[in-house]
């Protein structure tokens, strides 16, 4: 049996550190190493957004990764930009054309952490562009702690694809970002929240498989975690 293509997005760096004249892209080894552990071939998806149709009709299955930067908050209509917002132009532009073509044609889509807040933006969603000034009483979601340890633990909502693809009421996270879901796009669900009532999870159910989860489950932190590359890649075989 052919494993699953499932593409994953890139992040792009600026020349220094590893390319010290040229820009170059990056990727943590744990998220392919989560795809092929799930039976996936991992394919890493260089930012060209006029040949996101090209790379569709090879893919399975979409990850969208997250990064320490943000969605351009003049994407999702804000009429300001917070002071702590940092953008990459190149990588957005592909991200949310190869996201609104795989949700389109019903491919199997994940979103992790920026990647649910780009999946929520794409198909029509808003964002809280800074979680301290945003959301008064929030918990500490950029966690001091290691990303390998929780930082809080989610409510999962019964009923959702979440919870029928964990097998969890509750689940220890880790949290690493500034930013979160505002206003769910048209059509989708909230299937988690943190404890600070931050939205830590969103869904299409009009879709096979398409979920965005606001924390890093390629650390594997629980079963759960584990679960969510299964379904996946389980999803995307059946294209």
């Amino acid at each position: 049996m052919t494993a699953p293509l499932i593409g994953l997005t890139l992040d792009s760096e600026p020349p220094g550190k590893y390319s010290k004249t040229h820009p170059w892209y990056a990727i943590r080894q744990n998220y392919c190493d989560a795809v092929a552990a799930a039976g996936g071939l991992p394919i890493l998806l260089p930012h060209e957004p006029d040949r996101a149709a090209q790379y569709l009709a090879v893919l399975d299955g979409l990850i969208v990764t997250g990064g320490a930067f943000d969605v351009d908050p003049a994407l999702f209509g804000a009429a300001t930009t917070h002071a702590a917002v940092t953008t990459k132009r190149r990588r957005t532009e592909f991200e949310l054309a190869l996201t609104r073509a795989a949700v389109a044609a019903d491919r199997a889509v994940l979103g992790i952490c920026g990647g649910m807040q780009l999946l929520n933006v794409a198909l029509g969603g808003t964002l809280l562009q800074h979680i301290p000034d945003d959301w008064p009483g929030a918990l500490q979601h950029e966690q001091p702690n290691p990303r390998t340890e929780p930082g809080h633990t989610i409510k999962v909502e019964p009923g959702t694809l979440l919870h029928r693809v964990t097998r969890m009421d509750e689940m220890p996270v880790n949290s690493a970002h500034h930013q979160a879901v505002k206003e769910v796009g048209p059509g989708l669900l909230v299937d988690a929240r943190a404890p600070d009532g931050i939205v830590e999870g969103i869904e299409d159910p009009r879709r096979r498989f398409v979920l965005g989860v606001e924390w890093h489950p390629e650390y594997a932190l629980s079963p759960g975690d584990t679960r969510i590359f299964d379904a996946l890649v389980a999803a995307a075989a059946k294209k």
